[in-house]
């Protein structure tokens, strides 16, 4: 590529911006149980009422992930006019939560579907597009609900079925982010930035096991490390932190085994959101958090706040997902599972 272009393409699967993309700004709101857990006190908002006034799961998480997004365009100064896209997900069939959610603010839309990688997905294309030109601002979100994801996937909560050790706890959270280009006025408050991306291969081992997730996303998440650090020409030690998305404790030690298969040692250097998000030991979640949310809400009130004091340095911040469909997992197909790695700096 020409030098002057605002993206350089890095190995196979990576890029970074010649000109950082800053986070201009960010939000997080969840439910009671979040609230509860070892960050409850750093989200912006968190809902005692699961239904959050409305008649059904579903319109409730559309109504959360309305509110991130408008805490997050208000901590910026914007309005949905201002926005140029929006790139959000969630989990339910069709991106529903989203549908009915933010597109509902009348911003030129993009639905994705990354699973529990989603805002990893979504940050990625948001990065790109500014590092373009296509948008001076740009809004990046997702959502989940704990009863719309059970729901959805697996039983009604009326079902009271048991849940294997193996399970992790679907995250009702929101998180939304403004991004925009270094020259913009609203990025002058801004000291994190996004310099560059890796994006994430599917990779299938064949998991069936719609309880045991982390299984079925730590080989997608040890791929996108491994193929990053090739890419960059980096090392683990070259990061404060690498932060996974959902994958819980038993995806962790799978995580950090495949790795050490490879020669590549993640040490105290990994965290994983969805061991961040829950307490094992007064919170009934067993290997800890996920969903679309667990990720996003993470990022917004646990990472961006370190990164921006300026704790940390750089973070590689890989959110994963499991591509599992109610259709393909009852013709008893496995489970693939992607991660997309997102580079966020101290500016």
């Amino acid at each position: 590529m020409n030098p002057q272009t605002p993206a350089r393409l890095t190995g196979s699967a990576s890029m970074s911006f010649q000109n950082p993309v800053y986070v201009v700004s960010c939000a997080s709101v969840v439910g009671k149980k979040e609230g509860e857990g070892p960050l409850g006190s750093k989200f912006d908002l968190v809902c005692e009422e699961p239904m959050f006034g409305e008649a059904t799961w579903e319109a409730a998480e559309s109504t959360m992930q309305k509110e991130a997004a408008a805490l997050a365009l208000g901590k910026a100064g914007l309005t949905p006019g201002d926005i140029r896209m929006t790139f959000a997900g969630d989990l339910l069939a069709q991106t529903t939560a989203s549908s009915f959610g933010i597109a509902g603010m009348g911003i030129p839309f993009y639905g994705l579907f990354g699973a529990c990688s989603t805002i990893g997905e979504s940050l990625s294309l948001g990065a790109m597009s500014v590092a373009a030109g296509y948008g001076e601002h740009i809004l990046c979100a997702t959502s989940s609900h704990f009863a719309s994801a059970e729901k959805e996937f697996r039983f009604p909560l009326e079902y009271a079925g048991q849940r294997p050790l193996s399970t992790t706890w679907t995250v009702t959270g929101s998180g939304a982010f403004v991004i925009a280009a270094e020259e913009h006025p609203c990025a002058t408050q801004a000291h994190c930035c996004i310099s560059g991306i890796t994006t994430g291969k599917v990779v299938d081992y064949g998991i069936k096991d719609s309880m045991h997730m982390g299984a079925a996303m730590a080989p997608a998440a040890a791929d996108t490390i491994r193929q990053h650090l090739i890419d960059t020409g980096r090392d683990v030690s070259d990061y404060d932190r690498i932060i996974t998305g959902d994958l819980g404790s038993i995806g962790q030690t799978i995580l950090k085994d495949l790795l050490s298969d490879c020669g590549i040692l993640l040490g105290d250097l990994h965290e994983d959101c969805g061991m961040l998000i829950f307490d094992p030991d007064t919170q009934d979640t067993h290997a800890g958090g996920s969903g679309c949310g667990c990720a996003a809400t993470t990022l917004a009130a646990y990472i961006l706040p370190r990164l921006i004091r300026g704790e940390w340095k750089r973070v590689l911040f890989l959110p994963t997902g499991a591509l599992l469909s109610k259709v393909s997992f009852n013709e008893g197909q496995s489970i693939p599972g992607i991660a997309h790695a997102v580079v966020l700096e101290h500016c």
